[in-house]
């Protein structure tokens, strides 16, 4: 290739490319040359002495009587069903067996027939902790802690079970505080 043809074909790229980039990239509707409308001025708040007329976002009075609280998603989870309670009695044999890989399989099905019920997560904590799983067991734990609600009995239980495992895991600071919340209640 000849150096002419190269500079020539430089040349023409670089004209190429000014010439993109001097166009105008805002091209109006219609081809005209319009320049932009200046924004529209946000609509003024009128006196009470002004309006005349009634507001229409105007709601009605709320009935006033008072009903029965039910129960809210932290304050209660749910019961155990009889084949949760069945799987999780397996899984306790299970780990007095020294099987707690069997047992964290027959936890997981309680689990999922029974998804907001902390004593199966509790359970779930244990046979994690046996295997030596402690961060799934601490885990495990919260979940459960979470779904106790206002159970004291269970609440204090998994505190306790909290502190145990954090002691197992040498987080003596985490386990100090699980044990005044267990006592606490």
């Amino acid at each position: 290739m000849s150096q002419t043809f190269r500079n020539f074909l430089l040349v023409s790229v670089l004209s190429a490319g000014l010439a993109g980039c001097a166009s105008d990239i805002y091209a109006p509707p219609g081809g005209g040359d319009r320049s932009p409308q200046p924004a529209p001025q946000p609509p003024t708040v009128e006196d009470e002495e002004q309006r005349d007329s009634p507001r229409l976002s105007e709601q009605p009075e709320e009935d006033t009587r008072e009903r029965a609280p039910g129960p809210g998603y932290q304050e209660q989870g749910d019961d155990l069903s009889p084949a949760a309670v069945s799987l999780i009695e397996r899984a306790d044999a299970l780990m007095a067996d020294g099987q707690p890989e069997a047992a964290l399989s027959q936890l997981e099905r309680a689990q999922r027939i029974s998804p907001r019920s902390a004593q199966v997560y509790f359970k779930l904590a244990e046979a994690y902790a046996r295997t030596n799983n402690l961060g799934t067991a601490e885990q495990f734990t919260m979940k459960g802690l979470s779904l106790a609600g206002s159970n004291t009995r269970l609440q204090k239980s998994g505190w306790e079970l909290l502190a145990s495992i954090r002691h197992e895991r040498g987080n003596v600071a985490g386990a100090e505080q699980a044990e005044r919340r267990a006592s606490q209640l």
